[in-house]
């Protein structure tokens, strides 16, 4: 009897909320995949060890997870040992160690230096030890082993946009990507045109890269009464009416244009609208902050900061509509968590917005704070419009499951193992080719 294909999934994410897309798709995939009861396929998640069991509520019979080794903790160096050092400790110091290096620096933006041999680690035999058939890196971290891979890189953001990241977190991120474009056997992309940006700047073969979309974590949380909003409303002492903004402080997230609008609005058209924004606040929060102040938003701008799934489904649910203004994106999740909780949305004209968004949105330019207090001032006066948005927006929701995406995500497990194909699979990864 022919066993069974086995999957490993690096989910080496730190729980908690704090790491945003990154973690809610890793939780997604694992709860698709989870409930797919029509295969015999096994995956194993690689934990970290400090939170080997942060995804057992999310798994089906076919998962199970092992937690990663410890990185070896590094000795203390005297001047000039260094390389002596690195030659001693040979494999020791390296693999899992560089792996959470790597994961953590991409999660933070801000890389530590670059170790002279490169921020990609060599297995040392731990992943293959774990009877896989292939392994799949479903974020930018990436390890170079003897086992067949998938990479999911998510986006280019450093070489579209390089104003917003220093040289060497450029050089940090040029390293990692390109090894794991380069090294694996297939490459996934959440749009179409994180497929061409990996064309375009990484030469890769259009054959090698999948389109594989993916599905609203708030899918994943519990479910919210309105009893339960109002307590959020009340607890946070929110206005009856607001726009929403879902999105950590990072500089491409392009808050300060949309308070430049808020303020625009007022001047010309004697207009107060309220924001209401969530997510983690980083390093760029104190420039937006100046900015609320500058601007005299105070009154007028709520920044929750990280809040619980709950009561990020209870934002949702109370907002008159979602607003989201981000000047780049891989994907487009607040959008479809929108149209999953039946909220309006306005947001940027980019492509990633455009291909999750089709017509059940309302778009402006990002760059131009007239735009975007044009469509703020439309979406926000005009009731059969948001009445419009959201039906188109409920319907659209469709598209976009935990269930088609780990099917899709199946169907490139079996064919990069070589395992013969159903129609089903065929289906999709023609229909996800892009």
């Amino acid at each position: 009897m022919t066993q069974p294909l086995t999957v490993l999934i690096n989910a080496q994410v730190p729980p908690g909320g704090q790491y945003g897309g990154v973690e809610q798709f890793v939780m997604g995939l694992v709860y698709g995949l989870g409930r797919l009861t029509d295969g015999e396929e096994q995956y194993i998640l690689i934990t970290f060890p400090d939170s080997p069991d942060w995804l057992n509520p999310l798994m089906g019979p076919n998962q199970k997870s092992v937690a990663a080794p410890r990185p070896k903790a590094a000795l203390p160096l005297k001047p000039g040992r260094l390389e002596w050092a690195k030659r001693l400790l040979g494999p020791l110091r390296r693999p899992a160690g560089r792996l959470w290096r790597a994961t953590r620096q991409f999660l933070s933006g801000v890389p530590e230096v670059v170790p002279d041999d490169g921020v990609v680690a060599q297995s040392d035999g731990f992943y293959e030890s774990l009877g896989g058939d292939l392994i799949h890196f479903p974020f930018q971290a990436f390890i170079r082993c003897g086992l067949p891979s998938i990479y999911t890189p998510w986006d280019l953001q450093h070489l579209r946009y390089p104003q917003f990241w220093s040289d060497q977190q450029i050089a940090f991120r040029e390293e990692l990507y390109s090894a794991g474009c380069h090294s694996a056997q297939a490459v996934v992309a959440a749009t179409c045109a994180v497929k061409s940006d990996l064309e375009q700047f990484y030469g890769l073969d259009p054959q090698k890269i999948f389109v594989i979309r993916c599905a609203p974590p708030v899918a994943l949380y519990e479910g919210m009464t309105d009893e339960a909003a109002q307590d959020v409303r009340a607890r946070y002492r929110l206005p009856d009416l607001f726009g929403f903004f879902p999105a950590q402080t990072w500089v491409h997230k392009n808050h300060v244009r949309l308070l430049e609008a808020l303020r625009l609005l007022g001047d010309r058209h004697g207009v107060r609208l309220n924001l209401v924004c969530t997510g983690a606040k980083n390093e760029y929060w104190p420039v937006i902050s100046r900015h609320i102040d500058e601007l005299g938003l105070q009154a007028q701008v709520t920044f929750l900061g990280f809040v619980s799934p709950l009561e990020v489904r209870a934002l949702y649910r109370l907002a008159q509509f979602v607003v989201f203004p981000s000047l780049f994106e891989g994907a487009g999740l607040p959008v479809i968590e929108a149209f999953q909780e039946g909220v309006a949305v306005t947001c940027s004209d980019i492509p990633p917005l455009r291909e999750y968004g089709g017509d059940a949105v309302l778009t402006f330019d990002p760059h131009s704070t007239d735009s975007i207090a044009a469509s703020l001032l439309r979406i926000s006066s005009d009731e059969a419009l948001r009445e419009q948005l959201r039906a188109r927006g409920r319907e659209r929701s469709r598209l976009f499951t935990w269930e088609r995406t780990g099917r899709t995500y199946r169907a490139l497990y079996r064919k990069v193992a070589g395992v013969p194909l159903t129609e089903e699979d065929l289906h999709l990864l023609a229909r996800d080719r892009g």
